[in-house]
């Protein structure tokens, strides 16, 4: 197999990317990884698909009833290097899982049949991997696109606390709904954060993952805070409740923006 995967290496490179044989015509890119144990470099052709900004692998392994190996080296080490036409970057690796997997599994299978046949071949799951492309430009940015969210919930919140201690000086049924609206918010950003964010930040980065830790464990006391908080809104809502899930949503976005913005800033 290795002087087989020499060969399409060698063809791949010397025109472009364009190969003969079994995989004459489809889309191919050359997938470096680390080995697990020895921390050699390891080279693999490999069908791909275009997935927005991304690009996505099979690891099919012929339909074997175990993964190969440079699945094993990117779960260890996710940074990659990635050769498609003459074009080469830095990448890191993500394997996708549940209805995001079974989606692009099913467009593969449907754009190339064979990978349905690999699928019905074993019992295992054949995992799709995402590989993203190394921006540097792209992770500093995050620090900033975190902070102009924070900046969006921050103007909400002090919006819905000006209504509250105006004139009438309590939640009324508009306050309420807005309070609800609010709480969502916050939750939707909180789990965009956790399953996604965070979680390609610590392959990619694990000296990341104490500071990232932490702060899940700060998204988990939130949401205790505003399940209580939502359910006095039914008997009409505790000012004194709200007052202090602000304080708390207030001080999770400084410590949030002093650990994690420099922290990207700084890739």
């Amino acid at each position: 197999m290795s002087e087989w995967n020499e060969k399409i290496i060698a063809e791949f490179r010397a025109n472009e990317g364009r190969v003969g044989g079994p995989f004459e015509g489809a889309p191919l890119l050359l997938l470096t990884t680390v080995g697990a144990r020895t921390g050699a470099l390891r080279i693999n052709p490999l069908v791909y698909l275009r997935d927005g900004g991304r690009v996505l692998v099979f690891a099919s392994n012929g339909g074997a009833p175990a993964h190969p190996a440079w699945y094993h080296n990117l779960l260890a080490r996710p940074q990659v290097t990635v050769e498609i036409g003459t074009e080469t970057y830095a990448g890191f690796a993500h394997p996708l899982e549940g209805e995001e997997r079974d989606t692009l599994y099913a467009r593969q299978a449907g754009i190339n049949p064979g990978f349905a046949g690999y699928q019905a071949g074993t019992a295992r799951v054949i995992p799709v991997v995402a590989v993203y492309r190394d921006d540097p430009e792209r992770t500093r940015a995050l620090g900033d696109e975190l902070v102009r969210i924070h900046a969006g919930l921050r103007a909400e919140l002090a919006a819905v606390l000006a209504g509250v201690d105006g004139p009438a000086r309590g939640l009324d049924i508009q306050l309420r709904e807005r309070c609800v609206a609010f709480c969502d918010a916050v939750h939707e950003h909180h789990e965009k954060e956790a399953g996604g964010g965070f979680r390609l930040l610590e392959q990619r980065y694990p000296g990341l993952a104490p500071v990232l830790a932490v702060l899940r464990r700060e998204h988990e006391e939130l949401a205790v805070l505003r399940t209580r908080f939502r359910a006095t809104l039914t008997e009409g809502g505790d000012p004194a409740g709200l007052h202090h899930l602000a304080k708390e949503i207030e001080a999770h976005f400084d410590r949030e923006e002093r650990r994690l913005v420099p922290a990207l800033n700084a890739l």
